[in-house]
């Protein structure tokens, strides 16, 4: 039998017995999603998400997610409950908390809904001239948490630094290929992890460590399931940058793209900062 795909097995939820609490499904961090300090948050979005994703009375697809991270989360099992508080026509809003011993340590709101054909544009550009998955080398992952060894990243601009040698730089700008790793087909989970799987820009500027932690994060889901089908293993294209650094947070916005130039997802954060 073929073992599960690591990510898969990270937002492995399991629906919580009766008498517990409504609505409740229980998980727990993964090894191979770890960062410095607890997991990455990346995976915790997705495990929000797919309690939704999981729920019964789930309506469509979820179109936005907001996380805020209220504590660490520890190593170790969390439990989530989900609720929708309105479920109308085509739209469904849905509260979500992330529960450890020590109390809630994330809530996320979530909007899904059913899709339907309309007149549809894009007027964010992507990048052109960008070289190909295949002509870039992947980010060397040795010594770095490990998170970042799950997903596949070739840089076209604005990589995380080699060194922290606070040379600052004139933007915080990073244009880069990523998919998982190993392959996996984009789903809503996955698309959700890769919106946070932009380094702190603040690395990225500044080329010198810094403690940070991400307050919020959301993301906006342009893509339709059968666009993330389309997808597949193949790599989507990132772009990232920070617009404002002041009083100890910065925010930080994201886009990712399919290899056709399709808008999959857009994403902002705000992250604390100390020097």
């Amino acid at each position: 039998m073929a073992r599960m795909h690591p990510f898969d097995e990270a937002i492995d939820l399991h629906a919580s017995a009766p008498q517990d609490t409504p609505h409740a499904f229980t998980g727990a961090t993964h090894p191979a999603y770890a960062n410095m300090v607890g997991p990455f948050g990346g995976t915790t979005a997705a495990q929000l998400l797919q309690s939704a994703l999981l729920h019964p009375d789930r309506l469509g697809d979820p179109v936005a997610l907001t996380v805020n991270f209220a504590a660490p989360v520890a190593d170790g099992e969390i439990r989530f409950v989900a609720r929708p508080v309105r479920t109308n026509r085509s739209t469904q809003h849905w509260i979500i908390e992330a529960h450890q011993a020590e109390g809630v340590v994330a809530t996320a709101t979530a909007v899904f809904a059913v899709r339907r054909e309309t007149w549809s544009d894009v007027e964010a550009e992507m990048p052109a001239d960008v070289p190909a998955p295949d002509a870039l080398t992947r980010m060397p992952v040795k010594g770095m948490p490990a998170w970042p060894q799950r997903y596949d990243m070739r840089f076209v601009e604005g990589a995380f630094p080699a060194a922290f040698d606070e040379q600052e730089q004139a933007h915080s700008r990073s244009t880069l290929w990523v998919r998982d790793e190993p392959e996996r087909v984009l789903d809503f989970a996955s698309l959700a992890a890769l919106s946070d799987s932009f380094f702190p820009r603040i690395y990225v500027r500044r080329r010198r460590r810094s403690m940070i932690g991400t307050v919020s994060l959301t993301t906006y889901f342009h893509a339709d399931s059968a666009l993330l089908v389309q997808v597949g293993t193949r790599h989507v294209l990132g772009v990232a940058k920070a617009l404002n650094y002041r009083h100890g947070y910065f925010d930080q916005t994201g886009e990712l793209w399919s290899p056709e130039g399709q808008l999959l997802a857009s994403t902002h954060q705000l992250v604390y900062y100390k020097d």
